[in-house]
């Protein structure tokens, strides 16, 4: 197809297919022939060349045809020996004939496969009367309204406008279109019509705005679904919404309210009709935004105890840039804080008469009053989330300036300081909601029974800016080989340090025992990645009950971040960033923190929270207890993309592509890119699918990263981060952001996403949910032997059960698949849409075929009324199959589920033996991995 070439009408379409080009046969067997494939001008048959067979065989009537169906979405075309060969989205089947037989065709591109699936499903639909509506002349609720515009702007009424107005007009429409493209195109037809330099008349401008205007994309999908192919009337986009974009609850009059909010035209609005136009503004409202907008408010339980939420962190909050060169300034606190930053640094220092000074590294010269700090942070703390505030106080001062920094805090937070002592009958600290508004401060604090007004606490190094201090090691104590030094600390300032005690880190063992539930350690982060890597275990049962802290390592004197999933995988709450250094890293933390209404504050998953629960950080398979999800990701096209920021290559032209990410655990790390668009590169046309498995959904993080291919290196165009759990199913458009965090202006990717469930254990197959598993390779939960009897007995009385848990899921989910498939639709599909594409099988049948269903019984069956096509018979026999596998678990569940919770409270038992012997703690400690919670089986 030519490049420049844009199908965005129906008729471009039927051009096409007139025209014919060549695409490859595939049969039965296998095998794939080259044919040439057109249309007949009469438009009734479907005809191929050269054939060995009569000429008047090699065709197909159009009136046959039952569907056309997108994909690999037929048995010969999902056969192990072609699978492989071609993309997805380069194939395509028409099923034809009353025993619903397949044509099963290749093309060169996904263009093509569009552009012949459009046309062909117009013409299943209307038939020869599609004829008058390839004819130009014809008028349409679209070109009126274009017309009415026109009029509008032809103020002295001459029948036609400059070439500026006619441009702005356009822009106007369409703001992200630059204008060059717009005037290049109106030239090009004046020139082609020999009118080259004379003003714009209606139908230049109509053809223009057409050509320009029409994104072929969402004109294939509103063909899809419309029922007259023009436009979509509330009930076709009742269908749309519901069954595509997965909303619930859809009425008729919220689709009014829809089409009376986005069509442009009068016309449109009054009937009740959403034009392409009128469908493209929806579709990139913030109503099909791939954010789930349930995630813009605070929507996690904020109830539970703080040492069970990710905080929002910020380092080194005051520098605007790096350590050595970077200068300290009051704005950026106020930055941090309105990006919801929870966890501010604050680094003082002895200032000049006697009021202590905030500068960080060897930013002296721009030193900040502790006092002015202080009010931003009174000022801005609760202005984006009202929940409580970290204030890390890194205090070099003296004991004077020490009761000055006292006394301001006291001034100037007032009642937003928390001052109320932990409970010693409590064991875990508060909650987010019972700290609302307050103001907590991490630091060092003077034992309890100390009388004095100032008394030696330890201060162990913790960042760059520890390194001023010139102290030889003679003058340290040693712990654990990390140096500290002994600092004089006065009593009034550490009475404000109540819930965040900061207390060196020894070792798990020791924590386990001895440290309090309102104390809380400061990883560097080299120690927390050797933690991790060798106590993975141990470092998340540690932060269930602690909260801990990790930094940068000095020699980070860039500024740079390091990769804040490394230690949330570990659980660790307070994982501090550089905010004033953009790259993947932050967006990362922004992306991450945007899914709980920006506040702060983001719940841990279940698993890394409940005291009976087994995680390792390193995992790299599938995790007991946990639903693994798969993620089936469609890139169809990009919208406006700009030249990168700095680059003077190539001119105008951008040549991008597209990294999908995934960020998460070990398991669920992976990226997959498009290829590059060299032609259209502003807005380019990827149409390709990808499907990532997710192991822990509640961790996982997706990254779309835009860039433009050049040869002297590929530059940074724009990026997006959303968390998993933020997404939302159905098309939708991504909006790009630069590298500071800035939204691009009309600049988005338009892409489909799909989540289901995958079937049984193990890693993902190359052909996701289309490959069923029978016992034999289905992988069980197992246990293994530990030595202690007690212990082994209880295990082995579980396993049956988990095994009864599994095949009951698997069971159900292969035979949703099979049905899925035999309905010619992806594993990815809903039962809606199994049951639409059913329902229009009968309805297109030229024999006389009843199916009824049965509603009146809790399980619904589906039975035909005398002889259908064995297409149809096996259709029915799979959903008998389903329905029949869905009752066995739902109606067996409760037994297996009760034989598993009775398991666990053995466990429990087992466990509380740790109170009075601590051997057999140990030993629980050991097989501790076995345990699943009762929801997760």
């Amino acid at each position: 197809m030519p490049s420049d070439r844009k199908m965005n009408s129906t008729a471009a379409c039927m051009a096409f297919m007139l025209e014919g080009c060549e695409m490859k046969k595939v049969r039965s067997n296998s095998r794939m022939y080259n044919r040439y494939f057109l249309l007949d001008p009469d438009l009734r048959w479907l005809r191929w060349e050269p054939s060995k067979k009569d000429s008047e065989k090699a065709k197909l009537e159009i009136k046959s045809i039952k569907e056309v169906r997108l994909g690999k979405k037929t048995p010969v075309l999902r056969s192990n020996g072609l699978s492989d060969q071609f993309p997805d989205e380069c194939a395509f089947s028409i099923i034809y004939g009353d025993n619903y037989e397949s044509l099963d065709l290749v093309a060169s591109t996904a263009d093509v496969v569009s552009t012949w699936v459009m046309g062909l499903r117009y013409l299943v639909s209307y038939g020869r009367h599609t004829v008058g509506v390839v004819e130009p002349s014809q008028s349409s609720v679209r070109t009126s309204w274009i017309g009415s515009v026109f009029e509008l702007a032809d103020i002295e009424r001459q029948g036609h406008i400059d070439l500026f107005r006619a441009t702005q007009i356009i822009k106007g429409l369409n703001p992200g279109m630059r204008e060059s493209r717009i005037e290049l195109k109106f030239k090009e037809l004046q020139k082609a019509k020999d009118c080259y330099g004379e003003g714009i008349d209606l139908d230049t401008f109509v053809e223009v705005y057409c050509e320009l205007c029409t994104r072929p994309e969402i004109f294939f999908l509103l063909v899809q679904f419309s029922s007259n192919k023009e436009y979509l009337d509330s009930k076709d986009l009742m269908l749309f919404v519901e069954v595509e974009q997965g909303v619930e609850g859809v009425t008729e009059e919220m689709c009014r309210e829809i089409v009376h909010k986005y069509e442009p035209s009068a016309e449109g609005r009054d009937r009740g009709y959403l034009s392409i136009d009128g469908f493209t503004h929806y579709l990139l409202s913030s109503e099909c935004h791939i954010f789930d907008p349930q995630h813009k408010r605070v929507c996690q339980d904020m109830t539970q105890p703080l040492s069970h939420y990710y905080i929002n962190s910020s380092h080194n909050a005051s520098l605007l840039e790096d350590h050595y060169w970077g200068s300290s300034d009051i704005s950026s606190y106020v930055r941090a804080l309105r990006m919801g930053c929870r966890s501010l640094e604050v680094v003082v220092w002895d200032g000049p008469d006697c009021e202590p000074v905030v500068y960080v590294g060897s930013s002296v010269a721009s030193q900040l009053a502790f006092s002015k700090v202080l009010d931003v942070i009174n000022q801005y703390a609760f202005e984006s989330s009202e929940y409580p505030l970290i204030l890390c106080l890194v205090t070099h001062c003296s004991v004077p300036q020490q009761r000055v920094m006292a006394q301001h805090m006291k001034k100037i937070l007032g009642d937003k300081l928390h001052t109320e002592h932990p409970s010693l009958d409590e064991h875990y600290l508060p909650s987010p909601e019972k700290l609302k508004g307050k103001i907590l401060l991490k630091g060092k604090r003077l034992p309890p029974d100390t009388q004095d007004s100032e008394g030696e606490v330890t201060d162990e190094e913790e960042g760059l800016e520890m390194s001023r201090r010139m102290v030889s090691m003679d003058e340290k104590d040693q712990l654990n080989g990390i140096g500290y030094k002994r600092l004089r600390l006065c009593k009034e300032l550490s009475d404000l340090v109540t819930l965040c005690k900061s207390v060196q880190f020894r070792d798990f063992e020791s924590s386990k025992r001895e440290q309090k539930y309102w104390e809380i350690c400061s990883f560097n982060e080299v120690d927390a990645n050797r933690f991790a890597n060798e106590f993975p275990e141990d470092f998340v049962c540690y932060n269930k009950r602690f909260l801990s802290r990790v930094f940068p390592t000095p020699m980070r004197i860039d500024a740079s971040n390091m990769n804040p999933q490394d230690f949330w995988k570990c659980g660790c709450q307070i994982v501090a960033m550089n905010y004033q250094t953009p790259g993947l890293m932050m967006d990362l933390n922004l992306g991450w923190f945007r899914q709980n209404g920006n506040c702060g504050y983001v719940l841990r998953p279940a698993i890394m929270r409940e005291e009976v629960s087994y995680f390792s950080a390193n995992a790299r398979d599938s995790l007991p207890g946990v639903s693994a999800q798969l993620l089936h990701i469609k890139v169809i096209s990009g919208q406006n993309l700009p030249k990168p920021r700095g680059s003077a290559a190539k001119g105008d032209v951008v040549e991008p592509y597209i990294y999908v990410e995934i960020h998460g655990i070990p398991a669920d790390c992976a990226e997959q890119r498009t290829k590059t668009v060299s032609q259209n590169g502003d807005n380019p046309i990827f149409d390709e699918s990808f499907e990532f498995q997710i192991n822990l959904p509640e961790l996982a993080v997706l990254r779309f990263v835009v860039l433009d291919d050049d040869y002297i290196g590929d530059e940074f165009i724009g990026q997006y981060t959303i968390p998993f759990e933020c997404l939302q199913p159905g098309y939708r458009h991504v909006p790009l952001q630069s590298l500071t965090g800035e939204f691009l202006p009309n600049t988005t990717l338009f892409v489909h996403v799909a989540i289901t469930n995958r079937r049984g254990g193990g890693k993902a197959h190359k052909r996701g949910l289309s490959v069923r598993k029978g016992r034999k390779a289905r992988e069980y939960t197992s246990t293994k032997t530990t030595g202690i009897k007690v212990v082994d007995e209880l295990f082995r009385a579980s396993t049956q059960p988990l095994r009864e848990a599994t095949d009951l899921r698997e069971n159900v989910q292969n035979a949703m698949v099979s049905f899925k498939e035999l309905c010619g639709l992806t594993p990815a599909a809903n039962m809606k849409q199994c049951i639409l594409t059913v329902s229009s099988w009968l309805l297109n049948s030229e024999r006389s075929l009843r199916v009824t269903v049965d509603l009146s019984e809790a399980y619904p069956t589906m039975e035909a009324q005398g002889p259908v096509p064995e297409l149809l018979r096996k259709v029915l026999t799979a959903y008998d199959t389903m329905i029949q596998t869905s009752r066995t678990l739902i109606e067996s569940a409760d037994s297996v589920y009760c034989k598993l919770t009775q398991a666990q409270r053995a466990v429990r038992t087992l466990l509380s033996c740790r109170k009075t012997n601590r051997k057999e703690e140990v030993d629980v400690v050991l097989v501790k991995g076995w345990v699943i919670n009762g929801h997760a089986c």
